[in-house]
């Protein structure tokens, strides 16, 4: 599927306070060359307030705790209007909730993960959320730990930490290859 780069001048996105995932989002949508990053602004690093950041972008992330995203979308309630999407990458937030709050129906509620940054990212029915995110939310912090403790092996059998961290890396890389090959093609490859 071809991705075609949206206009400039006619499209902002704004996140509404930042973390990881609003960086894996920023990162992502700059890398593919939907959005280049003058088009990309957050409410904290500009030093604009919400409001602000939310008024002047017609795409609006809101990157925040479960805690912060009900007084962040009430605070906001009033500027919201029909052009205007909103996003929720808040885990454990349903969109019921961000609509009940809003009073608007413009919501899309997202779960990414760091792979995200390199455009690798999967969707999901909302009902699948909870066990989505705790499979591919928290998942890639089991590839490192596995990837790491190739590595410590390699160190142990005597190998630079450098070069047993690459190698580590790749082998995991090159079999994800083979995996999804047999998923999506059935090839057998476990032999």
């Amino acid at each position: 599927m071809e991705i075609l780069p949206i206009p400039a001048e006619s499209f902002k996105v704004g996140f509404i306070e930042v973390g990881k995932m609003a960086e894996s989002i920023a990162r992502g949508v700059v890398a593919s060359g939907v959005l280049p990053p003058n088009r990309i602004c957050t409410a904290v690093h500009s030093n604009l307030n919400r409001r602000d950041v939310f008024e002047s972008f017609g795409v609006n992330v809101f990157s925040t705790s479960e805690e912060v995203i009900k007084k962040a979308v009430t605070e906001l309630k009033s500027k919201l209007s029909k052009n205007k999407i909103l996003v929720s990458v808040a885990a454990g937030i349903k969109l019921n909730d961000l609509q009940e709050w809003s009073g608007q129906d413009r919501f899309i509620r997202v779960m990414p993960n760091t792979p995200a940054a390199v455009g690798e990212a999967a969707s999901a029915d909302e009902k699948m959320f909870d066990a989505v995110t705790g499979l591919s939310g928290s998942g890639p912090a089991y590839i490192f730990l596995a990837i790491e403790a190739l590595a410590d092996g390699g160190v142990a059998a005597g190998l630079p930490r450098e070069l047993a961290l690459s190698l580590a890396s790749q082998t995991v890389s090159e079999h994800l290859h083979r995996f999804f090959n047999l998923l999506y093609y059935g090839i057998e490859y476990r032999n």
